[in-house]
């Protein structure tokens, strides 16, 4: 197990949903966390809640100046980033026909462009501090969802973007991981109802420390694992091989 006391984990969307929890469960392993958002006013309280261990700063993961703040924010404030989690994401509806390219274009710059920039970046800190890297993909990188062309082509991207990271940072100790959350009671799902889980074999949404507890794993008990998908859905994926 890798213990993660005194070390620095940044992670981002982390100013509420699956990225708070996350924060969270960091801080319980006895870690600093920066969170990392574009939601200054959330962020900001967060942090003003978890205390001297927690602290914000804003990052557009698709703006590298502000990559390298926060970066240098981060080692400032608390020492070199060990952890980082790429979780901030949006979602864009919309059929192939209808859905407008600068959506779909945007989609791609916060959920695939955003990461690799991320990953690119930190990538000098991670190879000082013997890193990881956990990137929030989705079942939607493991399948299709109508009406979702964008997203779903953002997360199967970073998911072979994943792989291809864990076999260019293996070489320096940087361990690489792919986690794909189902449904989740986020305020990404604030508008669906039960009826999107109810032939899943476990038929609920699951909640963000549900998947917070999986990305804690990662970097702490899971050190034989690189390049790695960690499926977090309920049986969502499974079923509908099940059914199809």
């Amino acid at each position: 197990m890798r213990n993660l006391a005194g070390s620095t984990v940044l992670v981002t969307g982390g100013a509420r949903g699956i990225g708070a929890a996350t924060t969270r469960g960091f801080l319980e392993r006895g870690a600093f966390v920066v969170i990392a958002d574009v939601l200054d006013d959330a962020g900001t309280a967060l942090a003003e809640e978890l205390g001297e261990r927690a602290a914000y700063v804003h990052l557009d993961v698709t703006e590298i100046d502000d990559w390298t703040s926060a970066l240098d924010f981060a080692e400032q404030r608390f020492g070199p980033v060990s952890v980082l989690v790429n979780n901030a994401g949006v979602v864009e509806f919309g059929s192939i026909d209808e859905q407008t390219p600068k959506a779909f274009r945007h989609v791609l710059d916060v959920n695939l462009y955003g990461p690799w920039l991320g990953m690119h970046t930190a990538a000098p800190t991670l190879r000082r501090t013997g890193g990881v890297i956990v990137n929030v993909s989705s079942t939607a990188g493991l399948m299709g969802y109508a009406n979702l062309g964008a997203y779903v082509a953002s997360k199967w991207g970073l998911r072979g973007l994943t792989k291809t990271a864990a076999l260019d940072l293996a070489s320096d100790s940087v361990r690489v991981c792919s986690v794909h959350p189902g449904p989740i009671a986020t305020p990404m799902t604030a508008g669906f109802d039960d009826a999107m889980v109810a032939d899943q074999p476990i038929p609920r949404f699951g909640m963000p420390e549900e998947v917070a507890a999986l990305i804690v794993f990662i970097a702490t008990e899971g050190t034989f694992s690189t390049g790695s998908e960690f499926v977090v859905d309920g049986g969502a994926v499974v079923g509908s091989m099940l059914t199809a």
